[in-house]
């Protein structure tokens, strides 16, 4: 089996449990910044776009109104809408209170087109929490064409016509690399009995948090920022 197909066993495995956060720091950086902020804006109608597995559906879907999600294929049972986050003609607007987006902007070629469909499906008031990447690997080529500064994920967004914007970073230096090494070690290890559990925990306490933990304290300006997470609002 390769390495893509362990790793997509893992994720399987992992499915929501709370221990898929400890995966690498690059996940556990999610968990730590941008799940947060998913649970505090959740409310009312509720899109997850790039939905993908839909692992933070158990955290906010019993205080949403309506879970709705979308894709560009149906990687998990049940997505609502499939097709083109720079063109959802199928999602009618004004009608969602919060859009969640996730690692997607990077893949779509414009990006901009992108969020003023996000815009033009929220409701007045609404809200938008979304991560992109600044330090990456090439990955899903070659539909990957953009790394963002938080500079440039606010101007985009302000562009767009959102408001009240607010960008957070997301891990550092040690948590891209580390993200690196906890792919190679556990899918390496994964389908090896015993082995696998020893790896788990040294990859959870060596290489996870110690990595994230380190990145806020080695680089608190956040120039080597991993990515960051934004939250906008569309003007009542």
């Amino acid at each position: 089996m390769g390495l893509r197909n362990v790793r997509a066993q893992i994720e399987k495995d992992l499915g929501d449990a709370s221990d898929r956060q400890y995966f690498s720091p690059a996940v556990y950086s999610q968990y730590r910044v941008t799940l947060p902020l998913i649970r505090e804006h959740a409310r009312g109608r509720f899109i997850d776009l790039g939905c993908g597995e839909m692992p933070y559906r158990p955290f906010v879907e019993s205080q949403t109104e309506r879970y709705d999600t979308f894709d560009i294929e149906e990687r998990a049972a049940g997505v609502t809408y499939i097709g083109d986050i720079q063109s959802m003609p199928q999602v009618p607007s004004d009608t969602y209170d919060t859009a969640v987006s996730l690692e997607v902007l990077e893949h779509v070629p414009d990006p901009r087109r992108a969020l003023a469909e996000v815009f033009r499906i929220l409701r007045a008031g609404g809200t938008v929490v979304l991560s992109v990447p600044h330090l990456s690997r090439l990955h899903e080529e070659p539909y990957d064409f953009f790394r963002y500064t938080r500079h440039g994920l606010r101007r985009l967004l302000e562009d767009a016509g959102f408001e009240d914007v607010t960008v957070l970073r997301r891990g550092g230096l040690l948590s891209f690399l580390g993200h690196q090494v906890s792919t190679l070690l556990l899918t390496l290890t994964w389908r090896v009995p015993g082995l696998r559990q020893v790896a788990w925990q040294l990859n959870k306490w060596l290489v996870t948090r110690l990595a994230f933990e380190l990145d806020g304290r080695l680089d608190r300006d956040g120039i080597f920022a991993m990515g960051y997470t934004a939250v906008a609002s569309k003007p009542e």
